[in-house]
């Protein structure tokens, strides 16, 4: 067996003690709530009456039997979003499974999914971080009626995966499998929709010619394509043994994803605490499993909202992490896929190249990955080194992924990787704290030291550009677009302007407590800068004209200002208050009031 990295045996160790207070008073809870018998049996006949009342007669019959185990299902699911569209179909074939298997599948409760994609540069995109945190407490609602031995969640995109993870981990006792619904067929190639989106900034392709070019990219029923947080998502549960192996990018609408499917349910009825094969999902998700996903994302150039959304769920279990782990593992983990905006590949390309079970093996073969962690398969990450087959005639079979990348400008061994590190660096300086991701940045793109231009909103940036503003070296500082400011949207709106600034040869960066997309490209962004403008950060005391230094390389973001100059100077203070009504923000104001910091998973339940 491969000896374990000691970079990653450090830092997994490093985790553990922090957080082993924590994560003990964590499992002495789930173990509380086990139970040798179902659930449901705890409630009483008038409750457990109301559990099963539109069942068919046979599903009542067994709900009232004590050994029979019940699958509660969590979905996501809408008509409007192509990526959970399909999982309208899965009740059905979960249900199916389950009857065929001797259990019973009942749909618990729906969570909200809502999309970055549609919502981007929009006042709803302001909801749109503090919606994993609704997610997360409507899948405790649904589980809340403890009619169930183990769950089912159904969805995909960017806060959905999070949230409901988070809210699965609060019923730790029940074995839970997260199933996936796949990725659209691909389109238009990713590179073409960005040089579009150029043109249309400089005026030079009209919004038909956009729409077209959009409509071409986004174009099926499944996820979108490029290598953004709602598939990295998907690579996340793998590597941290939610889904069963190989699930994430089998298209949907497929026999092969909807055995996937029934097999989720008939595996789901194995591992409940009724048998002998118990995997709570709060056992698994350890400090093993946290680490294997941070992993993953470095290895693959994933999207940079997961140093938000790993720590969040990491402490809904128990474990305490912060950007020094994700920064000290990146320098241990190569850079093994270019998967858009790292590359011109999609997310189709990759799978076919070999995918998550190629990845699995060559991280487990370098010694990057903990391999004796449980899953929902075994006990093993080796399983996860399978790919899965399915004919009528043999069935659903899981065989090993393939010897050698299918496309070595997609996926590579971990011997000759694209690059030595995984590209994600904490930035410090007497702004705070900040992350940056450099997969896609080209070397000479990642030191940049220019003059501020500073603004408090995203549309006052796109004016300045189009007004020709901004046609020099600048570093665009957008502040009090944190979590407390105004629910921290994504800045993915500005991605053709600064792409434009940087192809016309000026050096030019982005500095913000905001987040940027999953999608991080070209040009390099000092984000989720903490503490945040509204909250005390020093973001607020930038002027147009400070001198900004952005290094990458040596992890430095600094004002070039005296120091005797900087400690003097009053921050400015935040107008919010356009951001506090309309599209149903008013809803959200306690969330904005106790939502935690960027590096602590920007958290608005009070744990």
């Amino acid at each position: 067996m491969t000896e374990l990295n000691s970079t990653v045996a450090r830092v997994t160790d490093r985790i553990r003690k922090r957080s082993e207070q924590l994560r003990k008073a964590y499992l002495a809870r789930v173990e509380s709530e086990r139970r040798p018998r179902p659930h449901r049996t705890e409630l009483s006949a008038g409750n457990l009456a109301h559990g099963f009342a539109a069942n068919e007669k046979l599903e009542k019959i067994k709900l009232s039997l004590e050994p029979v185990p019940n699958i509660g299902i969590v979905t996501s699911y809408n008509d409007m979003l192509s990526a959970h569209q399909p999982l309208g179909r899965f009740p059905d074939l979960i249900k199916d499974a389950a009857r065929d298997a001797g259990g019973v599948a009942q749909v618990a409760g729906g969570v909200p999914a809502m999309c970055d994609g549609v919502t981007q540069g929009q006042p709803g995109m302001e909801l749109s971080l503090f919606s994993r945190d609704v997610i997360a407490q409507g899948t405790a609602v649904a589980l809340s009626h403890n009619m169930f031995d183990a769950a089912l969640c159904l969805g995909v995109c960017d806060k959905i995966v999070p949230g409901l993870l988070m809210g699965a981990l609060a019923f730790g006792h029940l074995p839970v499998i997260f199933v996936p619904g796949g990725p659209m067929p691909s389109g238009l190639p990713n590179k073409e929709k960005a040089r579009i989106r150029q043109l249309f900034e400089e005026g030079k392709a009209s919004r038909k010619e956009l729409l077209e070019c959009e409509s071409q990219s986004y174009h099926a029923a499944g996820t979108c394509t490029f290598y953004g947080t709602a598939n990295t998502n998907q690579m996340m549960m793998e590597m941290m043994g939610l889904h069963l192996p190989g699930a994430a990018f089998v298209n949907p609408n497929t026999p092969l994803r909807d055995e996937l499917t029934r097999a989720c349910a008939r595996r789901a009825l194995e591992i409940t605490a009724l048998g002998d094969d118990y995997r709570p999902i709060g056992q698994i998700v350890d400090e093993r499993a946290i680490v294997n996903a941070i992993v993953g994302l470095l290895a693959t150039g994933g999207s940079t909202n997961h140093t938000i959304h790993i720590v969040a769920i990491a402490r809904v279990a128990g474990i305490l992490i912060d950007w020094e782990d994700f920064q000290d593992l990146s320098a241990a983990v190569p850079l093994l896929a270019r998967i858009y905006p790292n590359g011109s590949a999609d997310v189709n390309h990759f799978h076919a190249a070999g995918g998550m079970g190629f990845l699995v093996r060559e991280l487990l073969g370098a010694g990057l990955v903990h391999p004796d962690v449980m899953t929902v398969a075994g006990d093993q990450l080796t399983d996860y080194a399978n790919e899965p087959m399915f004919d009528e005639g043999t069935g659903l079979t899981w065989r090993a992924a393939p010897a050698e990348s299918g496309d070595p400008e997609v996926l590579r061994p971990a011997s000759e990787p694209f690059s030595a590190d995984g590209g994600l660096r904490l930035l410090k300086g007497n702004l705070g704290r900040a992350v940056i991701k450099v997969s896609a940045v080209d070397p000479k793109h990642r030191v940049v030291e220019a003059p501020a231009r500073v603004f408090e909103g995203q549309d006052a940036l796109k004016e300045a550009f189009q007004a020709g503003e901004l046609n020099r070296d600048v570093i665009c500082v957008v502040r009090f677009q944190g979590p407390k400011a105004n629910g921290m949207p994504e800045l993915h709106k500005l991605t053709p302007s600064l792409g434009v600034l940087q192809d016309r040869g000026f050096k030019v960066a982005l500095v913000t407590d905001g987040r940027m997309s999953g999608a991080s490209g070209k040009v390099p962004a000092a984000i989720h800068l903490t503490p945040e403008g509204l909250a005390g950060g020093d973001i607020a005391k930038i002027r147009d004209g400070d001198r900004v230094r952005l290094d990458a390389e040596s992890g430095v973001l600094e004002v070039l200002v005296p120091d005797s100059e900087w400690s003097q100077r009053a921050p400015v203070e935040a107008h919010t208050a356009e951001h506090e009504f309309g599209m149903g923000r008013e809803l959200f104001r306690s969330f904005r009031a106790h939502v935690s910091g960027a590096e602590e998973g920007a958290i608005s339940l009070g744990i």
